[in-house]
Parts: structure tokens; sequence; C-alpha cells
């Protein structure tokens, strides 16, 4: 019997994970902020990623079940969309906490149950690679650190007989779907730099979300990435083909579109 451990099993990416995986015969632990219902294969751990102790206490119920893990799944994560000048110090901190540094918490401290063969698969966003759209700045640095993160922790991982594989998923079907729109109906009504750029900006944001995803999609891959002999690097689903056009234009140009979009 193979155990994964799963963050973020409460939402919409990381539920369908813990379902699929459950359903191919694998133990999950599924970790998140919130209780949910113990299945037959499903053992719920709650954790807050941000808090190291609460970490280490999930560790010690996890070590307390089992010696080893099969591969570390990562969904937590939250979606921030403001202005990179009138956003809170502590939004923008705590941006990073949930998106970089729980998955560094969780990696190091749960490593001792990692064996040679052992999987991470980091969930970062399509966005990652690509330049970043205005007011989603923060997300999309968030995003692209974790991205970096990820390579380099496979680079030296790999010495220890451990993968690591960067899932870059786009606009998927859960509730950080509705989670966008109301940042967003926030920001156009408390802004005071951009009051009327961020109206049209909505018009960008719903266009890159209506070409969405169910979980359903993320599960299937996820399997597919814990099946493979030699997981690949980087896995990419649903990538947005406005953004990819926008991204292979000069950087100046690109701006200077965004500039005459938004103005």
């Amino acid at each position: 019997m193979k155990y994964v451990l799963v963050t973020g099993a409460c939402g919409g990416m990381g539920k369908a994970v813990c379902e699929r995986l459950k359903n191919n015969g694998y133990t999950v632990f599924a970790l998140d902020r919130k209780s949910i219902e113990a299945q037959e294969n499903i053992i719920p751990v709650i954790c807050d990623i941000t808090d190291e102790n609460a970490v280490i206490s999930a560790f010690e119920q996890v070590k307390s079940q089992t010696d080893e893990l099969y591969a570390i799944l990562h969904f937590s994560g939250i979606y921030t969309l403001n202005s990179l000048l009138e956003i809170g110090e502590e939004e923008f901190v705590r941006t990073f906490d949930v998106n970089l540094f729980g998955v560094y918490r969780i990696n190091k401290i749960f490593l001792p149950l990692l064996k040679s063969g052992s999987r991470i698969v980091i969930t970062t966003s399509e966005l990652a690679p690509l330049s970043p759209l205005p007011f989603t700045g923060l997300y999309a640095v968030s995003k692209s650190a974790l991205d970096k993160y990820a390579y380099s922790l496979r680079m030296e991982v790999q010495l220890l007989g451990i993968s690591v594989s960067v899932l870059r998923p786009g606009a998927v079907k859960t509730d950080m779907l509705p989670v966008s729109t109301k940042a967003l109906d926030n920001f156009c009504e408390n802004t005071t730099l951009y009051s009327c750029n961020a109206k049209r900006f909505r018009k960008i944001v719903d266009s890159v979300e209506a070409r969405n995803i169910t979980p359903d999609k993320i599960a299937d891959k996820t399997a597919k990435i814990l099946g493979s002999k030699k997981p690949k690097q980087v896995y990419k689903i649903n990538r947005n083909p406005l953004l990819l056009m926008l991204n292979i234009l000069p950087k100046r140009l690109a701006t200077f579109i965004i500039k005459k979009i938004l103005e």
C-alpha cells in the first residue's frame, strides 16, 4: 500500500485528487485547515501550513501510521488580486506564507518520510513562467518564486532519489473562481489609484477565467504523474492562448498594449 500526502485537500483540486488517488488504491492523508470527513483510505489531517508547530504536529500524526510517503502533493494556495501600491503588508506577506513558505515547511518537515523513489508535486500556475498582468502581480510573483523553488529543489533532491514535478494549470473551475471575482469587485470599489482602469481590467480577467477546466482534469494529470516511471519536470494543462500570445511579444510592446487596454 502506498501512502500520499495531499495539502489543500478541501479545495476543488485537492479534493478531486484525494478522491482519484483513493480510487486508484492509494491511502491519502488529506491535509487542510478545515476538518473533512474520514473515508476508507482517506485520513484527515488538520493543519495550518503557515504554522510550523502545526506542521510538526501533522508530521507526528502521519508518522504514527506510516514510516514512508510515496508522494507529497501540494494544492494549498491563495489567490490575491490587488494593486502592488495599495495592498496591505499583512496580505502581501500572507500570500507568500501560504503559496511559498507553506510548501517549504511541508517538504522540510516531512522529508524523513520520503525515500528513494518518492515524488513531490508542486502546483504553481500557468502565470509562473509568463509576464505578470497588472493587479494580479503579487499572485504571479509568489507562484513564480514557487516555480523557481521547485526547480531548485528538484536539482537537490534528485541526489536522494526523490523527483520533483511542477504542475502548471490554467483556470480551474473551483471555489477560487468566485473568490477571484469577489476580489476583483472589492478592488474596483476600493482602489483610489486605478478606479477607471480596474473596471476595464475586469474584461481581461473574465476572458482568462472563462476558459476553465474541471478539477477532475487536474486529478487525471496528477494520477499520471504518480504513475510515471520518470516524472517530467513540468506538466502544463489548460494554457490560455491570449496570455501566451501576450508573453511572446516584446516586453515593451506588451506593456504598451496593456496600458492602452486599461487607460
